[in-house]
């Protein structure tokens, strides 16, 4: 069966940019947003929902798991879907079982109906986030490309930021303390995301620019696969994004306990840990605009090399080398994932008509870091009793990305000359 009955087209965008493509930004980004809220929302009420439904802290690991699980085996198809039905209804779709994600988890009534509830946000998960560049791709291009990428990639972080503050400190007190009625909360917030990105991508201007079904000749699912992992950068960068998502999970998770084992307390720990979210932010509206083709490996090395430095600085004690470290953490993590999307979709032979399948083959191999980096760091402290031996391997794993990036600028450079 062919993987679209109608397959896109690539709309031509104005040669004169036009404003509706901020609003289209604005969209992709409340539906990410979502997707970020969502993902973290579970966490501040472990204690809570645990006790009302009898669960141990191992089933709750289980449950927190479920969607990285159910995303990396549903990220390839979703992205396929996404090529098909074109990325405002993906998109859209996906937002949509986010939020009944959400809706769910506040209903569940034990460990497996909690459970599917939060697997439920790995299908829906994958149409956002390989649908947002996709949609990059098509409204912006050069530098200006590189800065709506950095502006999206804020939505996760922001919505993770809100639900991690808000959720105990506002939330639940003003709610008596009843954790389903945050979740539903949070749900039809998510909600309001996903109509958000549908009235902004509906919009008559944005209708008129989005891609358009046309006939031609199809291929199968299976033939777009083959023919993209068959593209030695598109091999590369898929090896890449395992150690780049082993990296910001790995450290994303691991930080605060890190820092308490480093002697501060886990009020100090919480503060400092945002100092690379604070850089993450900023590095995110700034790094990757200056990524143009011409100097996008470059700086992907270059990244690559703060996110050495970053782990080799968390050796030290609370000072200011520690700080340097959080620093040089909060830029690498900010555009690494960044600036190698942008290459995945800008390499010859993806483009955006298969931005939708590459993403989802992107992100199916890049949770497997994300689900192990995690894995291994604590694996690590439990055979040694600190962390060193977790960040010499993400050290490691830094140093492969540097490499990584000067083998991509090699093959760039020898197809600009074929």
């Amino acid at each position: 069966m062919s993987l679209a009955s109608a397959p896109e087209a690539i709309a031509p965008v104005p040669a004169e940019p036009t404003p509706i493509r901020w609003l289209v930004l604005l969209g992709v980004w409340l539906a990410y947003a979502s997707f970020g809220l969502t993902s973290v929302a579970l966490a501040p009420l472990v204690g809570p929902i645990t006790r009302d439904l009898g669960m141990s802290h191992a089933a709750m690991g289980t449950v927190l798991g479920a969607w990285q699980a159910v995303y990396i085996l549903a990220a390839v198809p979703c992205g396929a879907l996404l090529d098909r039905l074109g990325a405002r209804r993906a998109i859209f779709l996906g937002a949509l079982i986010i939020a009944a994600s959400g809706l769910m988890r506040g209903l569940a009534t034990d460990f497996w109906t909690l459970l599917i509830a939060v697997g439920l946000f790995g299908i829906g998960g994958p149409l956002v986030s390989a649908g947002a560049p996709k949609v990059v791709s098509h409204w912006f291009k050069g530098s200006a490309r590189g800065l709506a990428m950095g502006i999206y990639i804020t939505g996760p972080s922001i919505g993770a930021i809100l639900g991690l503050s808000l959720t105990n400190s506002v939330l639940m007190p003003a709610l008596d303390n009843d954790w389903r009625a945050v979740l539903k909360l949070w749900s039809v917030m998510a909600l309001i995301g996903a109509l958000a990105w549908f009235a902004l991508a509906s919009l008559p201007a944005a209708r008129a620019g989005e891609a358009r079904p046309s006939g031609g000749p199809q291929q199968t699912q299976r033939e777009i696969i083959r023919h993209l992992v068959g593209l030695p950068p598109v091999q590369l960068l898929l090896a890449m994004s395992v150690c780049i998502f082993a990296f910001n999970h790995g450290l994303n998770n691991w930080l605060p306990e890190l820092l308490r084992h480093d002697g501060l307390s886990a009020s100090d720990a919480g503060y400092w840990a945002t100092v690379p979210t604070a850089v993450g932010i900023a590095g995110s509206l700034l790094i990757p605009r200056l990524a143009t083709p011409s100097r996008r490996f470059v700086i992907l090395a270059a990244l690559a090399l703060f996110a050495a430095a970053s782990t080799i600085l968390l050796h030290a004690t609370p000072g200011p080398l520690l700080v340097l470290g959080l620093v040089a953490q909060g830029i690498a993590r900010s555009s690494l994932m960044t600036v190698a999307m942008l290459a995945l979709v800008e390499t010859r032979g993806v483009g955006e008509r298969h931005a939708g399948v590459a993403g989802g083959l992107f992100f199916s191999a890049a949770e497997v870091g994300g689900a192990g980096g995690p894995i291994v760091l604590g694996a690590l402290y439990d055979i040694t009793g600190d962390f060193d031996a977790g960040l010499w391997m993400l050290t490691a794993l830094a140093v492969l990305l540097f490499l990584g990036a000067l083998r991509l600028k090699s093959i760039d450079a020898t197809e600009s000359r074929a």
